[in-house]
């Protein structure tokens, strides 16, 4: 779902294509709203697929409900048109004087953003669960931990969600310990963007790094991560999502982000222009590709560093593996977070599904800051499916006319 999308739905077709071996004899369907991007995307596929030797059969419809029967699993990627109305979840808030970072996932940008994203992807589950209730979903729609907890209340599905921000944090870790990624045994426990490594070894010997990661961290400029080092000195435990999407969770991160800063008018353009180049690269390499059997062959030996398809992978073939970071309702995992909290943490995937290991508790500082956030998603949750102004987080809501706040439908991607 949101095939049609420049960045997850081409990096996704690409892992798709870079799993051929394992995935050899699967249908790909491919569903958008917006049927000429689509037929993109669709004509890339066939493309691969000849160039690989056909391990696939291709489908493509902008009907969602002709290609669900029979599904095994499901990739949830929408928006409604996104980088225009992510803008004006930024800029809206700081217009009445919020100091925001980012808007996408927390504080009043995220709640906007959630009640566009949460009853459209609640559309997309009744569907599935008429027509391939079974199917494992994976969820890469943000703000990811409020629509996954929208899934686990109202649907009866199989959910998770993935997100690549575990990324940010490992390399953080290894640039700080001048290590390889590889050589790094990091455990992060929390929730989606807003995690702490609750552990940090070697992976050959077994080593604790934590101590020779403060002595390395004290050493780099003040300039690096200074909101995580905040809540590191406070709690003991360092965040693993950068300084960015961590500040979305955090009232004051004002104090120590430039994209809140009062100088922000400078900064904010350069934040939607850079996205928006991003999203005019990817689709230049996809037209490119469509007709340029040198640009082809590079996308089929292409692997994005998201895990989607590798976890996908892990199940059909009870690979027995861990993830470092699968969002999933706590059911305990965490002893002192509520079960009902969808939490971002590690994970053992393999035919039985994905679950979540027992990570026992966190510090007491760490889960009370996460336990606020999770109850604002909780009611961020409810006003998105009732249309309830009154459900909203207070100071949150939108101050617009009329009684309610409702869902709207759009562009997928």
């Amino acid at each position: 779902m949101g095939a049609g999308s420049a960045g997850v739905g081409l990096d996704t077709l690409c892992d798709l294509f870079a799993h051929r071996d394992d995935l050899a004899g699967a249908t790909i369907g491919l569903v958008d709203v917006d049927a000429p991007a689509l037929a993109k995307v669709e004509r890339l596929a066939q493309r691969l697929n000849a160039a690989s030797g056909a391990p696939f059969t291709i489908q493509a419809s902008t009907d969602r409900r002709a290609l669900l029967p029979g599904a095994e699993f499901v990739i949830i990627a929408v928006e409604v048109n996104r980088l225009p109305l992510w803008r004006l979840d930024w800029e809206i808030p700081r217009r009445h004087g919020v100091r925001h970072i980012l808007g996408e996932n927390g504080g009043p940008g995220g709640l906007l953003h959630a009640l566009r994203t949460v009853p459209l992807v609640l559309e997309i589950a009744r569907d599935i669960e008429a027509l391939c209730p079974d199917a494992l979903v994976i969820n890469f729609t943000n703000p990811l931990s409020r629509v996954c907890l929208a899934l686990s209340r109202y649907t009866r599905l199989n959910v998770i969600g993935l997100c690549h921000q575990i990324g940010a944090g490992l390399a953080n870790v290894a640039q700080t310990l001048d290590l390889d990624e590889s050589e790094i045994d990091l455990q992060a426990v929390g929730i989606n963007h807003f995690t702490w490594i609750t552990a940090l070894r070697h992976r050959r010997s077994g080593a604790d790094l934590y101590p020779t990661f403060r002595t390395r961290l004290a050493l780099r400029p003040p300039t690096f991560e200074p909101l995580s080092r905040r809540l590191y000195d406070a709690f003991g435990l360092f965040p693993a999502t950068g300084d960015d999407h961590l500040g979305e969770e955090i009232g004051w991160a004002w104090e120590t982000d430039p994209l809140a800063a009062d100088t922000a008018a400078a900064v904010e353009p350069a934040l939607f222009r850079s996205q928006q180049g991003l999203k005019e690269m990817t689709a230049a390499a996809l037209d490119e590709a469509l007709h340029d059997d040198d640009a082809l062959a590079a996308l089929l030996d292409h692997r994005s560093d998201e895990r989607i398809v590798p976890v996908i992978c892990q199940v059909l073939h009870n690979r027995l593996q861990l993830e470092l970071a699968v969002n999933v309702v706590n059911h305990g995992a965490v002893h002192n977070l509520p079960d009902w909290m969808v939490v971002e943490t590690p994970a053992v995937v393999s035919r039985a599904g994905v679950q979540p290991l027992a990570v026992g508790d966190l510090p007491a500082g760490c889960a009370a800051l996460l336990q606020q956030r999770s109850a604002i998603a909780s009611l961020t949750v409810e006003a998105a499916v009732h249309g309830d102004r009154q459900a909203a987080p207070p100071g949150a809501a939108a101050r617009s006319g009329g009684q309610q706040l409702h869902g709207c439908r759009g562009s997928a991607g």
